[in-house]
């Protein structure tokens, strides 16, 4: 795989992580693909229409995200997996946790098909 690709989709992950980004309905519905899943740490599974309807207006946290690997599962489709600390604006404790992402090529533009974050054990 070019290291294009994987500077690509880790710099599109990290757009989405944006405050800006994620309290702009218009913004996220172009980076999330029409057949988004994600399946979140509450054991809930949710699309698109949920993610734009909930995400802005949700307090954005702080991100610090490490780790970064893409592996590629077919033509036109990525995987991103990655560590992640997130500390949101009301909470003491920061929360630690494997991400993956699935990106898919839509129409020459790369998009958010699928999320799950895990959480894991802190790390450095």
């Amino acid at each position: 795989m070019e290291a294009g690709l994987k500077r690509q989709l880790i710099e599109l992950e990290l757009y989405l992580l944006k405050a800006e980004v994620r309290a702009s309905v218009a913004e996220l519905g172009q980076l999330i693909h029409d057949e988004f899943i994600e399946f979140g740490a509450s054991g809930q599974r949710f699309g698109k229409q949920v993610v734009l309807s909930r995400l802005p207006q949700e307090s954005c946290p702080k991100f610090h995200t490490s780790d970064f690997e893409v592996r590629m599962l077919a033509e036109g489709v990525a995987q991103l997996l990655y560590r992640a600390k997130m500390h949101k604006p009301n909470e003491f404790a920061p929360r630690y946790s494997l991400r993956s992402s699935i990106w898919k090529l839509n129409a020459g533009q790369w998009q958010m098909a699928f999320h799950q974050g895990t959480v894991c054990e802190a790390f450095d």
